[in-house]
Protein backbone atom coordinates (compact mmCIF):
# COMPACT_ATOMS: atom_id res chain seq x y z
CA UNK A 1 0.00 0.00 0.00
CA UNK A 2 1.54 3.71 -0.85
CA UNK A 3 0.77 5.48 1.87
CA UNK A 4 0.52 8.85 0.29
CA UNK A 5 -2.54 7.18 -1.96
CA UNK A 6 -4.32 5.99 0.18
CA UNK A 7 -7.74 7.81 0.67
CA UNK A 8 -6.46 10.52 -1.92
CA UNK A 9 -8.99 11.96 -4.14
CA UNK A 10 -7.79 11.42 -7.77
CA UNK A 11 -9.32 12.06 -11.38
CA UNK A 12 -8.24 10.14 -14.10
CA UNK A 13 -8.51 11.32 -17.98
CA UNK A 14 -9.29 8.99 -20.54
CA UNK A 15 -10.13 6.58 -18.35
CA UNK A 16 -12.29 4.18 -19.89
CA UNK A 17 -10.03 1.81 -21.47
CA UNK A 18 -6.34 1.32 -21.52
CA UNK A 19 -3.56 3.35 -20.10
CA UNK A 20 -5.93 5.41 -17.78
CA UNK A 21 -8.40 2.12 -16.98
CA UNK A 22 -5.38 0.27 -15.41
CA UNK A 23 -4.46 3.28 -13.80
CA UNK A 24 -7.64 3.98 -12.38
CA UNK A 25 -7.75 0.29 -10.87
CA UNK A 26 -4.32 0.79 -9.47
CA UNK A 27 -5.69 3.77 -7.43
CA UNK A 28 -9.06 2.48 -6.70
CA UNK A 29 -7.02 -0.90 -5.59
CA UNK A 30 -4.55 1.07 -3.00
CA UNK A 31 -7.93 3.01 -1.14
CA UNK A 32 -8.17 6.09 -3.12
CA UNK A 33 -11.70 7.91 -4.10
CA UNK A 34 -11.45 7.83 -8.43
CA UNK A 35 -13.46 9.97 -10.91
CA UNK A 36 -13.39 7.96 -14.13
CA UNK A 37 -13.28 10.48 -17.10
CA UNK A 38 -13.69 9.70 -20.64
CA UNK A 39 -15.42 10.92 -23.30
CA UNK A 40 -17.69 7.87 -24.10
CA UNK A 41 -19.89 7.84 -21.25
CA UNK A 42 -20.60 4.40 -21.23
CA UNK A 43 -17.28 3.39 -20.81
CA UNK A 44 -16.43 5.66 -17.97
CA UNK A 45 -19.46 4.22 -15.74
CA UNK A 46 -18.52 0.61 -16.64
CA UNK A 47 -14.83 1.31 -15.32
CA UNK A 48 -16.67 3.41 -12.64
CA UNK A 49 -18.80 1.08 -11.74
CA UNK A 50 -16.29 -1.84 -11.34
CA UNK A 51 -14.01 0.31 -9.26
CA UNK A 52 -16.63 1.39 -7.26
CA UNK A 53 -15.34 5.37 -8.03
CA UNK A 54 -17.82 8.07 -9.93
CA UNK A 55 -18.12 9.02 -13.78
CA UNK A 56 -17.57 12.10 -14.95
CA UNK A 57 -17.68 11.88 -18.59
CA UNK A 58 -17.01 14.29 -21.26
CA UNK A 59 -14.26 16.92 -22.86
CA UNK A 60 -10.76 15.81 -20.29
CA UNK A 61 -10.59 19.86 -20.95
CA UNK A 62 -13.54 20.76 -19.09
CA UNK A 63 -14.30 18.61 -16.27
CA UNK A 64 -11.88 19.12 -13.55
CA UNK A 65 -14.21 21.62 -11.88
CA UNK A 66 -17.06 18.77 -12.09
CA UNK A 67 -14.73 16.34 -11.49
CA UNK A 68 -13.77 18.24 -7.70
CA UNK A 69 -17.13 18.70 -6.82
CA UNK A 70 -17.78 14.73 -7.12
CA UNK A 71 -15.17 14.57 -4.94
CA UNK A 72 -15.92 16.86 -2.25
CA UNK A 73 -14.57 20.23 -3.62
CA UNK A 74 -10.82 18.19 -3.01
CA UNK A 75 -8.34 16.66 -5.82
CA UNK A 76 -5.37 15.22 -4.58
CA UNK A 77 -3.88 13.31 -7.64
CA UNK A 78 -4.75 14.43 -11.15
CA UNK A 79 -3.86 11.89 -14.16
CA UNK A 80 -3.81 13.92 -17.17
CA UNK A 81 -4.09 10.61 -19.07
CA UNK A 82 -6.14 11.50 -22.31
CA UNK A 83 -4.37 11.86 -25.57
CA UNK A 84 -4.93 11.76 -29.43
CA UNK A 85 -2.33 10.05 -31.87
CA UNK A 86 -3.06 11.70 -35.11
CA UNK A 87 -1.06 11.52 -39.02
CA UNK A 88 -1.14 15.25 -40.33
CA UNK A 89 0.31 14.64 -43.70
CA UNK A 90 3.82 14.65 -44.65
CA UNK A 91 5.17 17.88 -46.34
CA UNK A 92 4.06 18.24 -49.75
CA UNK A 93 0.65 16.48 -48.69
CA UNK A 94 -2.70 18.44 -47.95
CA UNK A 95 -2.07 19.59 -44.55
CA UNK A 96 -4.29 18.20 -41.78
CA UNK A 97 -4.82 21.57 -39.76
CA UNK A 98 -7.97 19.82 -37.70
CA UNK A 99 -5.57 17.00 -36.62
CA UNK A 100 -2.84 19.50 -35.59
CA UNK A 101 -5.07 21.39 -33.78
CA UNK A 102 -6.59 18.45 -32.04
CA UNK A 103 -3.47 17.21 -31.27
CA UNK A 104 -2.51 20.21 -29.63
CA UNK A 105 -5.62 21.14 -27.74
CA UNK A 106 -5.95 17.09 -26.03
CA UNK A 107 -2.45 16.66 -25.52
CA UNK A 108 -0.97 20.11 -24.05
CA UNK A 109 -3.71 22.12 -23.67
CA UNK A 110 -6.01 20.10 -21.48
CA UNK A 111 -3.01 19.46 -19.25
CA UNK A 112 -1.95 23.50 -19.42
CA UNK A 113 -5.76 23.77 -18.62
CA UNK A 114 -6.15 21.15 -15.64
CA UNK A 115 -3.25 22.36 -14.17
CA UNK A 116 -4.34 26.48 -14.21
CA UNK A 117 -7.61 25.31 -12.47
CA UNK A 118 -5.70 22.50 -10.09
CA UNK A 119 -2.57 24.78 -8.99
CA UNK A 120 -3.94 27.95 -6.45
CA UNK A 121 -6.02 25.17 -4.09
CA UNK A 122 -2.36 23.08 -4.36
CA UNK A 123 -0.51 25.82 -3.84
CA UNK A 124 -2.25 27.28 -0.97
CA UNK A 125 -2.69 23.79 0.85
CA UNK A 126 1.16 22.95 0.04
CA UNK A 127 0.88 19.35 -1.76
CA UNK A 128 -1.10 18.00 -4.45
CA UNK A 129 0.22 15.33 -7.38
CA UNK A 130 0.12 15.98 -11.16
CA UNK A 131 0.73 12.79 -13.03
CA UNK A 132 1.05 13.62 -16.86
CA UNK A 133 0.65 10.17 -19.28
CA UNK A 134 3.25 11.43 -22.06
CA UNK A 135 4.76 8.77 -24.38
CA UNK A 136 8.69 8.07 -25.05
CA UNK A 137 7.56 9.98 -28.03
CA UNK A 138 7.66 13.22 -25.92
CA UNK A 139 11.57 11.88 -25.22
CA UNK A 140 12.59 10.86 -28.46
CA UNK A 141 9.85 10.90 -31.25
CA UNK A 142 7.69 8.84 -33.50
CA UNK A 143 7.73 7.64 -37.13
CA UNK A 144 5.03 8.54 -39.59
CA UNK A 145 3.09 11.13 -37.21
CA UNK A 146 4.49 14.36 -36.54
CA UNK A 147 1.53 16.18 -34.59
CA UNK A 148 1.54 13.52 -32.06
CA UNK A 149 5.53 13.70 -31.88
CA UNK A 150 5.69 17.62 -31.70
CA UNK A 151 2.49 17.55 -29.10
CA UNK A 152 3.77 14.88 -26.68
CA UNK A 153 7.58 16.95 -26.26
CA UNK A 154 5.27 19.61 -25.28
CA UNK A 155 3.19 17.57 -22.70
CA UNK A 156 6.92 16.63 -21.59
CA UNK A 157 7.90 20.06 -21.61
CA UNK A 158 4.83 21.19 -19.57
CA UNK A 159 5.25 18.39 -17.38
CA UNK A 160 9.14 19.53 -16.48
CA UNK A 161 8.24 23.04 -16.06
CA UNK A 162 5.44 22.65 -13.48
CA UNK A 163 7.79 20.12 -11.47
CA UNK A 164 10.91 22.57 -11.22
CA UNK A 165 8.62 25.93 -10.80
CA UNK A 166 6.87 24.31 -8.07
CA UNK A 167 8.28 21.13 -6.66
CA UNK A 168 9.55 23.69 -3.50
CA UNK A 169 5.87 23.92 -2.72
CA UNK A 170 4.95 20.33 -2.51
CA UNK A 171 3.76 19.60 -5.98
CA UNK A 172 4.74 16.14 -7.49
CA UNK A 173 4.72 15.48 -10.83
CA UNK A 174 5.30 12.78 -12.67
CA UNK A 175 5.89 12.19 -16.55
CA UNK A 176 5.14 8.55 -17.46
CA UNK A 177 6.72 7.87 -21.10
CA UNK A 178 6.00 4.28 -22.40
CA UNK A 179 7.02 3.05 -26.25
CA UNK A 180 4.47 0.37 -27.30
CA UNK A 181 1.44 -0.39 -24.50
CA UNK A 182 -1.55 -2.75 -25.71
CA UNK A 183 -4.15 -0.51 -26.55
CA UNK A 184 -6.55 1.26 -28.64
CA UNK A 185 -4.30 3.58 -29.77
CA UNK A 186 -1.29 0.90 -30.55
CA UNK A 187 -3.98 -0.95 -32.61
CA UNK A 188 -4.72 2.37 -34.19
CA UNK A 189 -1.19 2.95 -35.23
CA UNK A 190 -1.07 1.30 -38.20
CA UNK A 191 2.26 -0.05 -40.16
CA UNK A 192 4.51 2.56 -38.17
CA UNK A 193 3.21 1.52 -34.95
CA UNK A 194 3.63 -2.48 -35.66
CA UNK A 195 7.28 -1.82 -36.76
CA UNK A 196 8.59 -0.01 -33.85
CA UNK A 197 5.88 -0.35 -31.02
CA UNK A 198 4.86 -3.77 -31.39
CA UNK A 199 7.51 -5.94 -30.78
CA UNK A 200 8.53 -4.50 -27.08
CA UNK A 201 4.53 -3.49 -25.93
CA UNK A 202 3.51 -4.29 -22.54
CA UNK A 203 0.46 -4.21 -21.12
CA UNK A 204 -1.30 -1.07 -19.27
CA UNK A 205 -0.71 -2.77 -15.64
CA UNK A 206 2.62 -2.58 -16.11
CA UNK A 207 2.26 1.18 -17.09
CA UNK A 208 0.83 1.64 -13.81
CA UNK A 209 2.90 -0.56 -11.76
CA UNK A 210 5.59 2.02 -12.99
CA UNK A 211 3.62 4.70 -12.17
CA UNK A 212 3.29 3.28 -8.71
CA UNK A 213 7.08 2.55 -7.96
CA UNK A 214 8.22 5.82 -9.18
CA UNK A 215 5.56 7.61 -6.52
CA UNK A 216 6.88 5.40 -3.92
CA UNK A 217 10.81 6.92 -5.33
CA UNK A 218 9.14 10.00 -5.63
CA UNK A 219 11.13 10.49 -9.42
CA UNK A 220 9.44 12.88 -11.84
CA UNK A 221 10.47 10.89 -15.28
CA UNK A 222 8.66 7.12 -15.50
CA UNK A 223 10.27 4.77 -17.84
CA UNK A 224 7.98 1.56 -18.20
CA UNK A 225 10.27 0.47 -20.38
CA UNK A 226 13.82 1.11 -19.33
CA UNK A 227 16.12 0.98 -22.24
CA UNK A 228 14.24 4.10 -23.18
CA UNK A 229 16.70 5.65 -20.88
CA UNK A 230 19.62 4.56 -22.96
CA UNK A 231 17.85 5.67 -26.00
CA UNK A 232 17.42 9.26 -24.58
CA UNK A 233 20.83 9.31 -23.37
CA UNK A 234 22.28 8.45 -27.43
CA UNK A 235 20.03 11.12 -28.69
CA UNK A 236 21.23 14.11 -26.23
CA UNK A 237 25.23 12.50 -26.48
CA UNK A 238 25.31 12.38 -30.39
CA UNK A 239 21.70 14.00 -32.04
CA UNK A 240 23.26 13.63 -35.51
CA UNK A 241 23.51 9.64 -35.14
CA UNK A 242 20.55 9.12 -33.58
CA UNK A 243 18.80 10.94 -36.03
CA UNK A 244 20.72 9.14 -38.68
CA UNK A 245 19.74 5.66 -37.18
CA UNK A 246 15.86 6.94 -36.93
CA UNK A 247 15.83 8.09 -40.62
CA UNK A 248 17.21 4.17 -41.57
CA UNK A 249 14.08 3.52 -39.55
CA UNK A 250 11.60 5.59 -41.72
CA UNK A 251 13.30 4.10 -44.94
CA UNK A 252 12.26 1.14 -43.52
CA UNK A 253 9.20 1.96 -42.80
CA UNK A 254 8.47 3.72 -46.42
CA UNK A 255 9.72 0.27 -47.29
CA UNK A 256 6.73 -1.80 -46.29
CA UNK A 257 4.31 0.94 -47.33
Amino acid sequence: MVQTVQDAKVVVTGAGGGIGAALARRFAAQGARVVVNDLDADRAKAVAEEIGGLAVPGDASTIVAEARDALGGTVDVYCANAGVGRDGGEPGEPLDEQGWALSWDVNVMAHVRAAHTLLPDWLERGSGRFVSTVSAAGLLTMIGTAPYSVTKHGAYAFAEWLSLTYRHRGIKVHAICPQGVRTDMLDASGSAGALVLEPTAIEPEDVADALFRGIEDDRFLILPHPEVAEYYRARAGDPDRWLTGMNRLQQQWEATR
